[in-house]
């Protein structure tokens, strides 16, 4: 679908007003915000520019490797045919139901089909802090790009990128050219249900998929197949479940046994698959250790391996268990010293603490920002009682201590709505591109643009922060 303005020659300013009016409401939402639409608006997307699109193209293939090399090195792992800590890291914390489950035969070879990373624009590059495998946003971006749209202004990935990417990852998932899909989003995940309903709604309307959003307590089970309860009453059979929660929220979902009876038995296909050990952030610290080297090489190719090397950062685990004398963790130093103990980071001073803590995975605090702690905003005694916390908490939940990347300092245009103006601050940015795995093949669906105050530490949805899709366009970033 070709993007025609349906009004042309519009200001930056009765541009603003236009989106203002066309963005559908409640898609995101932020705390303390009662405004309809609970970001600041720019009159034109994020522009990036055609290098920069070049490298975030070939990310999705690269993290699809990643992803599928960490799933074999943690079967491998659990064999025993690969170094025994992997699989032990992976599954640190975890209770035995949700391990097994993991193991499953009928998952094997599943991996995320829907791929997003959170990339900080540095001066040096791109800088993946984050990987998501159950992101939100996706309706949201796709509504956004289809307003933007209607001024004649293209995102990347086109007005109905999202949707028709979502849709066909589904067939492919299901090995049906018009698979019928539920949605289902958890009590935990409310907030998500709207921009849900607006992304099933826009890809039933392709005709690609039907899709429904539900919440578990609507889906029905008989011996052959999986059914979804409708709103007037009709029951649909369902060919693939699309899982919006968290494993970590298991046993408080309804019907969550009947849901993965059935994927373990083939009457539905389960995207993404219920496999915690790919939904934890210490991966990044295996991706970068020097003993697995040469298997994350084997298994992705040498120069898919080191391009993921570069865009996912310096991570280790804070494991407290204590090390020989004569051992040092790899890569990590204070004050020009090779680390032997964890407790060393507490001296360093805060211009040298280049480091944020945040639990791996299996968490309700691992997701949203929350847990989050970076080093050099905490006072000595909070950096201590942070650092503390963390390594106490390793039995039950992991954390990570990961390099620090400050974001790109840019100039960023936005919709004063006080003034009636356009106006400017400085900011950063992170970048949320939206890939779909089909086989082999991997979609750009559509990238999220953040922009938030320069001020602002942790880059995230908020009412200071410009959100828009992505353009490019030559001289853009």
């Amino acid at each position: 679908m070709a993007c025609t303005a349906e009004r042309p020659n519009l200001t930056a300013r009765e541009q603003a007003h236009f989106l203002y009016d066309a963005i559908p409401t409640g898609l995101f939402r932020v705390e303390d915000q009662e405004d309809r639409i609970a970001w600041r608006i720019a009159p034109e997307p994020f522009a990036l520019s055609p290098e920069s699109l070049e490298r975030i193209e070939r990310l999705g293939s690269d993290l699809l490797a990643f992803y599928r090399a960490l799933n074999a090195l943690y079967l491998r792992s659990a064999r025993g045919t690969a170094p025994l800590f992997i699989a032990e890291y992976l599954d640190q914390g975890k209770p035995e139901h949700v391990v097994r489950l993991t193991r499953q035969n009928r998952f094997k070879q599943d991996v995320p089909a829907v791929i997003r990373p959170d990339l900080l624009l540095t001066d040096e590059g791109f800088v993946a802090s984050e990987l998501d495998s159950i992101p939100g946003g996706l309706g949201f971006v796709g509504a956004m790009a289809e307003a933007y749209c209607k001024l004649g202004i293209e995102s990347v990935g086109g007005a109905q990128g999202i949707p028709r990417a979502f849709a066909t990852m589904l067939s492919a998932t299901s090995g049906i050219a018009e698979p019928a899909a539920a949605i289902v989003v958890s009590e935990e995940a409310g907030d998500y249900r709207p921009e849900m309903e607006w992304l099933a709604g826009a890809a039933r309307s392709l005709r690609l998929a039907k899709i429904f959003v539900c919440a578990p307590q609507d889906m029905i089970f008989t011996e052959e197949a999986i059914f979804v309860r409708l709103a007037d009453g009709r029951e649909e059979k369902i060919d693939v479940l699309y899982r919006n929660f968290e494993l970590f929220d298991l046993l408080n979902i309804p019907k969550q046994e009947l849901m993965l009876y059935a994927a373990r038995h083939g009457r539905v296909k389960m995207t993404p698959p219920p496999k915690a050990h790919l939904e934890e952030k210490l991966a990044f610290a295996l991706l970068h250790h020097p003993a697995l080297a040469a298997l994350w090489s084997a298994e992705m190719g040498p120069e898919v391996y080191e391009r993921v090397r570069a865009v996912l950062p310096r991570t280790w685990v804070l494991d407290p268990r204590p090390l020989p004398p004569q051992a040092s963790i790899d890569g990590l130093t204070a004050a020009g010293v090779p680390v032997n103990d964890w407790r060393q980071l507490l001296e360093l001073g805060k211009s040298e603490r280049t480091y944020v803590t945040k639990p791996s995975g299996f968490s309700e605090l691992a997701w949203g920002s929350r847990g989050v702690k970076i080093a050099n905003d905490l006072t000595k005694e909070e950096w201590a009682q942070t650092l503390e916390a963390a390594l106490g908490s390793y039995a039950k939940t992991p954390y990570v201590l990961q390099r620090f990347h400050k974001g790109k300092r840019l100039r960023q245009a936005y919709f004063d709505r006080g003034k009636d103006e356009i106006a400017h601050f400085d900011g950063r940015v992170r970048l949320c591109p939206y890939y779909f795995a089909a086989g082999d093949g991997v979609t750009l669906g559509g990238i999220l643009a953040t922009v938030a105050p320069s001020d602002k530490r942790l880059i995230h949805g908020m009412k200071d922060a410009v959100m828009s899709p992505c353009i490019v366009k030559e001289g853009g970033y």
